[in-house]
């Protein structure tokens, strides 16, 4: 057995959450986000890429809908949004939820900054300035460099920072200073190359990586018509693969040059051919099936070492049944296998 999945077979729960994008319209969200409460969910996240709808607005009204759940942004990025703003954001959800605010913190896809001609930097430098900035501002100060007046006026808080992390040095990040880590796993089966990396940069900073709340966040797409789960997932890898890091891509022998047919369809608006374009190794970035698949693919990570399993877009061609299904049978069978 490794060490990592040593370390994290420690934990005795299970968290289990949602992750939806910020293309559904503003009352389908409220709704799916009731509907992941009632599922018996641990958390839901929305996305927060450009040009959609804005991620913290639809967390705020999925805050008044729901008691239990806690709700999360994934991802703000620092190059679209100032430090500054993302807190008071992130103070003023805390506020509305009642204290089930978690703030996800990442780079941002270059390719989207760049369709509205935003200057990045470094991926890991700007992410890393950008937590410790906050951390401070969470504590009621101002952070380095600053003017003394750049504070929060809404005093101390509380707010989990989670990072959206794909490559290594954004996993050691986590490690190193991230209450949560959101590694989107493409092909699942990264979770112990994720897992390792977070821990090593825990470990690094002095830092005791039990507490860190890992995600093992999958694509996936459930339905009893395996057909129609694999074509809403295809969907989904049509629109984002071309913005996937070759490191991902070639864990399952691909390259972005790939992807260049499916980004020209696109941009033509001739999604339905990007679809069809998809070939099965870029499938096998997500899990599309029914039931058994899901649990299958769930069940080897959890047998990985994971302790936090987070089922992410497109969920299937129905995202309302595919919750439901996914919390009524999916989440008791991984439980059980605690």
């Amino acid at each position: 057995m490794s060490d990592t999945r040593q370390h994290y077979q420690r934990a005795t729960t299970m968290k289990f959450s949602i992750r939806l994008n910020n293309d559904l319209p503003a009352e389908r969200f409220i709704h799916m986000a009731a509907l992941a409460e009632e599922a018996g969910f641990d958390q839901i996240w929305v996305s927060n890429d450009l040009f959609w709808r804005s991620a913290p607005v639809l967390v705020a009204a999925a805050a008044r809908v729901t008691s239990r759940i806690a709700l999360g942004v994934g991802v703000f990025n620092p190059v679209s949004m100032h430090p500054a703003e993302i807190a008071m954001a992130a103070s003023s959800l805390q506020e509305v939820s009642g204290g089930r605010f978690c703030l996800g913190l990442g780079a941002g896809a270059d390719e989207f900054l760049n369709w509205a001609r935003l200057a990045a930097g470094q991926p890991v430098s700007r992410t890393e300035r950008a937590i410790k900035d906050l951390r401070a501002l969470f504590a009621g100060d101002a952070p380095e460099g600053w003017q003394p007046e750049g504070r929060l006026r809404t005093g101390p808080l509380s707010v989990p920072i989670y990072i959206g992390a794909m490559g290594p040095r954004m996993l050691h990040l986590a490690g190193r200073l991230a209450d949560g880590a959101l590694p989107l796993l493409l092909p699942p089966e990264r979770y112990l190359f994720a897992a390792a990396q977070i821990i090593e940069g825990a470990r690094e900073s002095g830092r005791d990586p039990d507490p860190i709340d890992v995600a093992a966040c999958i694509w996936c797409s459930i339905d009893s018509n395996k057909a129609r789960a694999k074509r809403a997932l295809a969907s989904k890898i049509a629109y984002y693969g071309a913005s996937f890091s070759p490191h991902i891509l070639a864990g399952v022998s691909l390259t972005v040059l790939d992807f260049r047919s499916i980004q020209q369809a696109m941009s033509n608006g001739n999604t339905e051919r990007a679809s069809d374009l998809v070939t099965p190794a870029m499938l096998s970035l997500g899990v599309a099936g029914g039931v058994d698949e899901l649990v299958e693919a769930g069940a080897r990570l959890v047998a990985a070492g994971a302790r936090h399993i987070s089922f992410g877009p497109p969920l299937g061609p129905d995202p309302e049944h595919a919750v439901a299904a996914l919390g009524a049978h999916v989440v008791p069978a991984l439980r059980a296998k605690r």
